[in-house]
């Protein structure tokens, strides 16, 4: 066993000992968390607009700071990103994240100097629990392949500014840098699949024992290691111990991924984003994830059902519910303040806390008033391929199909791009639309009243997925699919490159 591998056992003990302390009192410490955060934002702009100065409770800030999207918020970030200091957080952040927004282009989000250890150490501490919890730490003497984003910085408003994983990068500790990979010359190339050719390149000849990426991604690098190769991916590289992802739900890329490699791997689940380092999978196997709540974040829910009434209710940690919908709200030292990060979670255990990440809470499809999300409908894809399982799925998305012909009834449309299609289409189609009828009593109203037609199942073209991406300039990287969409924009546009 090398050094690393060896060093890392006792440094995880330590870790787990230290999330131990706060996960006795995870309550108390999100109120320390919150007093924290008005101490240091009180003399901030926003924090003399909202008089933070005077909030004593939960109570006391749901009431002085309303829950904000990027939008409504965007004069303030505005601000930040012309250099302005102590607007959000006190001083000027070291970084801003520029990541991809849905109405308003790019979205600049601050990290501050107190909120990076949270990007780092959150990754870190997944890995330690990963080694504290199983007692496997020989990956850590290999070669460790993060997919990321470009670390090329640019300058806006006199802050460096790039993706969050371009960001991290940057601050990968030193004796880690000598196992990571891609090198620092491929990870900057801007084209997706040249970069990608140079991974391959790079990796073949190495001892992989980890790999970490958002599933669509790595399975396009499985899937040039195969076709370079012609060879299994946990052959080529038989010491690839453990696969690190996030950004999506796994459960509809495991089969093929798991095919691809040849052999079964252990895995851990991330919850990050540009607004922080949110949870990660403490416990192998348990599909919650562990929430960090000593982090500089204080955690806020609003029942999904109820997100978009003019006042929602707001949840402290103490107040939510087991197996309910919850829209994410943060404020942290990265100077956010009542902010929809856009995510829904579900709480799986409490003491400790642990969620599973259930989708966006903007991306539902409710053209007809079913109102599913995109939990369901990828549960109801991994039942289906239960029930099928020579099916493989590389890709899908689910959107509204509305008919102009009173005789002629709207339905779903399921379009999938299949790595192996089901024997009887039609079959598969019939036991889709029955596994989400059982998730989704609205769903069954509408076919049982004829309102619906059963789905349409639309199989796509190999590759029209990454075709669609790479048109839209979102091929690779931190980059994904929406689930599902309330409008054709998604559909159309990938019939239109299928």
């Amino acid at each position: 066993m090398g050094l690393k591998s060896t060093l890392s056992r006792p440094l995880a003990t330590y870790i787990a000992r230290q999330y131990a302390r706060w996960q006795h009192d995870p309550i108390g410490t999100q109120q320390r968390v919150l007093r924290g955060l008005l101490e240091r934002g009180a003399g901030t702009a926003f924090g003399q607009a909202h008089h933070l100065g005077g909030v004593r409770t939960a109570q006391d800030f749901a009431w002085q700071v309303p829950v904000r999207d990027y939008e409504a918020l965007k004069p303030w970030f505005e601000r930040v990103k012309a250099g302005e200091a102590d607007v959000l957080w006190p001083d000027k952040p070291l970084y801003l994240a520029k990541t991809s927004g849905t109405t308003s282009g790019a979205k600049y989000i601050p990290l501050t100097k107190d909120s990076i250890p949270n990007h780092i150490n959150g990754a870190r501490d997944a890995l330690l629990h990963y080694v504290h919890r199983t007692g496997k730490s020989r990956f850590l003497d290999g070669k460790l392949m993060f997919l990321s984003g470009s670390p090329e910085l640019e300058t806006v408003g006199g802050i460096h500014t790039g993706r969050l994983s371009g960001i991290v990068n940057h601050h990968v500790p030193a004796y880690m840098r000598r196992n990571q990979l891609p090198s620092y010359a491929t990870n900057v190339i801007e084209d997706w699949e040249t970069k990608l050719d140079r991974i391959v390149d790079e990796t073949l000849p190495e001892r992989m024992t980890l790999i970490s990426g958002i599933p669509p991604w790595v399975q396009m690098y499985f899937d040039r290691i195969v076709q370079r190769t012609g060879r299994p991916v946990g052959e080529v590289f038989p010491e690839f111990d453990l696969f690190v992802y996030g950004g999506v739900n796994f459960e509809p890329y495991r089969k093929k991924l798991l095919e691809t490699i040849g052999r079964p791997v252990d895995s851990v689940e991330l919850f990050p984003a540009s607004e922080g380092f949110l949870a990660f999978q403490d416990e192998p196997g348990n599909p919650g994830l562990l929430l960090l709540l000593d982090a500089g974040i204080y955690y806020e829910f609003v029942p999904a059902e109820r997100f978009f009434e003019k006042s929602p209710p707001r949840c402290t940690l103490a107040e939510v519910e087991l197996d309910r919908q919850y829209a994410m709200v943060l404020s942290s030292n990265a100077g956010l303040w009542g902010y929809s990060l856009g995510d829904t979670v579900r709480f799986v255990s409490k003491y400790p806390f642990r969620v599973v990440v259930t989708g966006r809470i903007k991306h539902f499809l409710s053209a007809f008033g079913e109102h599913v999300i995109a939990e369901e409908v990828e549960q109801t894809l991994r039942e289906a391929m239960r029930q099928h399982p020579e099916v493989e799925v590389v890709e899908f998305t689910v959107a509204p199909q509305v008919s102009d012909d009173p005789a002629v009834p709207s339905r779903h449309q399921w379009l999938i791009e299949f790595a192996r299609p089901p024997h009887d289409a039609a079959a598969f189609a019939a036991a889709l639309d029955a596994s989400l009828r059982q998730r989704n009593v609205y769903y069954d109203d509408l076919l049982r009243g004829h309102i619906l037609a059963p789905l349409q199942l639309t199989p796509l073209p190999a590759g029209a997925f990454q075709r669609y991406m790479k048109s839209q300039g979102k091929l690779g990287g931190q980059n994904k699919v929406p689930r599902l969409s309330n409008d054709r924009t998604l559909a159309e546009g990938l019939l239109g490159v299928g």
